[in-house]
């Protein structure tokens, strides 16, 4: 009996005391907590990316130039060159053209003063048009050094379109009549010897034929090769 009150009296004394007990002890491990793991102030996520920025080193400004130049050049496709320039005078297709040009010289050249067009023009036209090949033969039956067509060289009295002297003559002869066709307009009358008088009428200036286009650029920049030679 004796021992069952002395119990209840240890159970009331620790039901009194506890809270002040576990009090003490939980305080003393909050310091302890703070004290190794300070507190730390809240910190926004915009701050947070803002600094990791500013950690960021900044790039050189020619650094960043080559590096957009580079991947501007990567998205650009490659494109084939449509004006081949003339080819090098150590290749023996250069070298059997500057024979040909050398034999077809005086052609050229009387020819050129007989119907009054530029000598360089006529050169280039030849260069475009067989690459000074008198025996050449395009897919649609041009033949010879201006590429007449059959029809064409029946019209100028051609009887044999592979000879250079009747080809020449008579390619030079039908391109000073569609200069004067067109009002000494080159580009115009150049149009007209690729595609013919009609489509340049069609379109009222130079057709819309990539084929044709590219002809007429290929003419001007050998033209200005061969005006450059001259005066060598």
């Amino acid at each position: 009996m004796e021992l069952i009150c002395w119990l209840c009296v240890v159970t009331i004394v620790l039901f009194i005391f506890a809270p002040y007990l576990y009090g003490s002890r939980g305080g003393t491990e909050t310091v302890v907590v703070k004290s190794v793991f300070p507190e730390r102030p809240s910190v926004s996520k915009s701050d947070v990316v803002g600094k990791i920025i500013l950690m960021q080193p900044k790039p050189e400004p020619a650094l960043t130039k080559m590096l957009y130049e580079s991947a501007r050049v990567r998205s650009t496709p490659s494109l084939p060159e449509e004006l081949p320039a003339p080819a090098p005078e150590s290749t023996p297709r250069s070298i059997r053209v500057k024979k040909e040009e050398g034999l077809f010289h005086p052609i050229i050249l009387e020819a050129a003063d007989r119907y009054e067009v530029d000598f360089a023009l006529i050169k280039a036209i030849i260069m475009v048009e067989s690459n000074y090949n008198p025996n050449a033969i395009s897919r649609r039956g041009a033949k010879g050094l201006m590429q007449l067509m059959p029809k064409t060289a029946e019209a100028l009295g051609v009887g044999d379109s592979f000879n250079p002297e009747h080809n020449i003559n008579a390619g030079v002869r039908y391109f000073k009549k569609l200069l004067d066709q067109f009002d000494g307009d080159v580009k115009l009358a150049l149009a007209a010897y690729n595609a013919g008088s009609r489509k340049v009428r069609k379109y009222n200036g130079v057709p819309p034929f990539k084929a044709t286009r590219c002809y007429i650029k290929k003419v001007f920049k050998y033209h200005q090769y061969y005006k450059k030679q001259m005066t060598w």
